[in-house]
């Protein structure tokens, strides 16, 4: 079957297309809406490819020449549209200092939590309410490299798909399947199913005030971990649904951590505990 090639569209001036393209970068109704977004740089698009993220357009500039990276992943591109535009304006769609030679848009995947896999070592991260994209970001990486299988967002939050979330998470945003829901209550069924799918679950929260130390807490069940909001911590609501909750210890003057990193040591924390069992 003979592959379409891309429409290929010439940009002269800050035009209607120009103007999508750079309001969908900056404005996040935009990019609800229209249920697309923009990503820049060699690892968010080598990524979007590997992990068959839909990309429907690819923007750069011939005014300078393209890498061998570059003129390959267009010469493949399944793309519906290729923006040729002068590097004036291609610097002025990026959001770095020196423009990335590709940018492309991409399409939102569905809010559907069947994304996430069902395995019988479920790891599995809520964050509720996320105020900042930089632990958002950091929050994703650190799922993916220490084996979650997803994420979840809930409540009014940060927007999962601002450029800033994307470049925080450094590629791993398009490897970890990642889902957003309006509250707690829309989680509940998602809870009941995995239980009856997988005979058992337990849902284990964070607090500095917890008794219990998060090392002598069992993770061999399926789990999934909250995460409370940068500010408040849990909801009151969170901690009625947790099984147990548990404490990070902390030493110095310290009275907590940041979110990101708290996440990222109960993450680490249950890897350990399930390879300390795998070689038993």
């Amino acid at each position: 079957m003979k592959i379409k090639k891309p429409n290929l569209v010439k940009i002269y001036s800050e035009n209607n297309q120009f103007q999508y393209i750079e309001t969908l970068r900056r404005k996040r109704e935009k990019r609800l809406r229209h249920k697309e977004f923009f990503i820049e740089g060699v690892r968010p698009i080598n990524q979007a490819l590997a992990y068959n993220w839909e990309i429907n357009a690819f923007v750069y500039s011939r005014e300078k020449r393209l890498s061998d990276w570059a003129e390959g992943i267009l010469a493949r591109s399944k793309a519906k549209t290729h923006f040729e535009l002068p590097l004036h304006l291609l610097q002025k769609l990026s959001n770095k200092t020196e423009s990335s030679e590709l940018l492309a848009l991409v399409t939102t995947p569905e809010d559907d939590l069947s994304r996430i896999p069902l395995t019988p070592e479920l790891l599995v991260v809520v964050f509720d309410r996320p105020a900042s994209p930089g632990n958002l970001g950091t929050i994703i990486r650190s799922c993916d490299a220490l084996q979650a299988q997803g994420l979840i967002l809930t409540g009014h939050a940060v927007d999962l798909y601002d450029p800033e979330t994307i470049s925080a998470s450094t590629g791993s945003f398009f490897a970890l399947p990642t889902v957003r829901l309006p509250s707690q209550r829309e989680l509940l069924p998602w809870l009941t199913t995995v239980r009856e799918k997988l005979g058992a679950l337990q849902v284990v929260g964070t607090d500095e005030k917890a008794e219990q130390e998060i090392s002598q807490h069992d993770f061999a069940l399926p789990t999934v971990l909250i995460a409370g909001n940068e500010t408040w911590g849990m909801s009151a609501a969170y901690k009625d649904l947790c099984d147990v909750v548990v404490q990070i210890p902390l030493a110095g003057s310290a009275s907590s951590l940041n979110v990101a990193c708290a996440t990222s040591i109960a993450l680490y924390e249950v890897g350990r505990q399930r390879r300390l069992r795998q070689n038993i």
